[in-house]
């Protein structure tokens, strides 16, 4: 018996955070989530599963329009064709209560309700399939609680969202433990929600497959489903990414490197590396560049220029399938205490040396920017990547940044 366990696929979500320049392909890169979600029907129908589980958020948000139904509708109708049913519950992003618009689903699709636990048999395999889909985004009481015990005879499935004790970066949804869920003795529990893959627990397995398809640069790696063969009463894990686009942190260190021209050859290297851990898929990149170097002071003088000069040598090696999301310059002088007493660049340099850095500070400093938070737009508030003047941590960050940015533009002018 071989089924796939899927989880997260975020359906018609749109990848963040990356830069728009010359050549990026952006409708290459928005339709990323379908792609990966069609390789995941061809892999299922290549291994002739016996079915697909998916545990919640099949759906990023509410449907825009048909289309991102009519969508799944025909990849249902397919796996219907190879006799290959699908079980689904809702998660946090695609609850009961947040999809308004509804299609009629093929009849080899089943979804869990959102009132109570359901077990579906599959008599000819000797499967039993409890699941529970969430009602509304919130969930936050223990829906495994109510699951039914293992049904004896049958190999059992427990199909939950739920982070698990929590999860960082993760909303504790559904929150249960992991031995709560051992306690139902079921064979296999197929867990959605957090987006990298994980094995909470073998004998039986615990496992969240991670999501289909990495969205921005926190989801780097290899991104897929998990197939499950049992034989002889014997289970065993595979991992296999489906993504059709990778992504990935480049980490610079350009300690002592002398000009920018030998930064951008080291980027050059660094992203021909990175590229390698792609599998042949597109790389969607963040250039992290860091260290104490004599170059501090001309990468600054012209940030822009060096960035781009990044970006084009990274396009260059990757033959077109690699895009520069974002370059962060964190370099900083070798020696940025060899100004005279009394000057102005030494008093400069001892004012940036006294920002605040403590909570209370912080939060103070994050009080006088208020005025600032509201002059902004609500997509620079509010998005993934938005920027909040008022949160200690971001202010924290950015005044880390401060004394390599500012003097390395003075060094430059001086």
């Amino acid at each position: 018996m071989k089924f796939i366990h899927a989880a997260d696929i975020h359906l018609d979500s749109p990848l963040c955070g990356l830069a728009r320049y010359e050549g990026v392909p952006a409708e290459q890169m928005q339709s990323a989530t379908r792609r990966a979600f069609i390789n995941l029907v061809d892999l299922a129908c290549t291994e002739a599963v016996d079915f697909l589980l998916i545990a919640g958020d099949l759906y990023d948000v509410d449907w825009k329009d048909y289309n991102t139904g009519l969508f799944f509708n025909q990849q249902m109708s397919r796996l219907r064709e190879a006799n290959i049913p699908v079980f689904i519950v809702l998660g946090n992003h695609d609850a009961g209560n947040s999809i308004t618009k509804q299609l009629r689903l093929p009849d080899n699709v089943k979804e869990f309700s959102t009132t109570h636990p359901e077990t579906v048999i599959l008599e000819k395999i000797g499967v039993a399939i409890h699941g529970q889909s969430f009602a509304t985004k919130a969930v936050t009481e223990d829906l495994s609680a109510d699951y039914p015990t293992a049904i004896a005879g049958y190999y059992n499935i427990g199909l939950l969202h739920t982070a698990v004790n929590g999860r960082e970066g993760h909303a504790n949804y559904a929150p249960c433990s992991l031995q709560g869920l051992l306690a139902h003795g079921y064979d296999y529990w197929a867990l959605g929600h957090v987006h990298n893959r994980e094995v909470l627990h073998e004998e039986p397995f615990v496992v969240f497959s991670g999501n289909l398809q990495g969205r921005h640069v926190r989801e780097t790696g290899a991104k897929g489903c998990t197939l499950v063969t049992v034989t002889d009463h014997k289970t065993t894990l595979s991992h296999c990414a489906v993504d059709v686009l990778r992504w990935a942190v480049c980490s610079l260190d350009v300690s002592n490197v002398t000009t920018a021209d030998e930064i951008v050859d080291k980027a050059r290297e660094a992203v021909l590396d990175t590229l390698q851990t792609a599998d042949g898929r597109p790389l969607a990149l963040r250039v992290v560049i860091d260290g104490a170097c004599p170059a501090h002071a001309e990468l600054h003088s012209n940030p822009e220029r060096w960035s781009n000069d990044i970006r084009a040598v990274a396009t260059d090696v990757g033959l077109g399938n690699v895009w520069v999301e974002k370059i962060h310059l964190h370099t900083h002088p070798i020696n940025s205490t060899r100004f005279q007493d009394d000057s102005p660049f030494d008093e400069l340099l001892q004012t940036l040396r006294t920002l605040p850095q403590d909570g209370d500070s912080l939060l103070a400093l994050g009080s006088e920017l208020r005025h600032l938070k509201q002059a902004l737009p609500m997509e620079a508030r509010f998005s993934e990547y938005g920027f909040d003047p008022e949160d200690p941590d971001t202010l924290r960050q950015m005044l880390n940044r401060v004394e390599g940015f500012l003097m390395g533009r003075l060094l430059a002018q001086a």
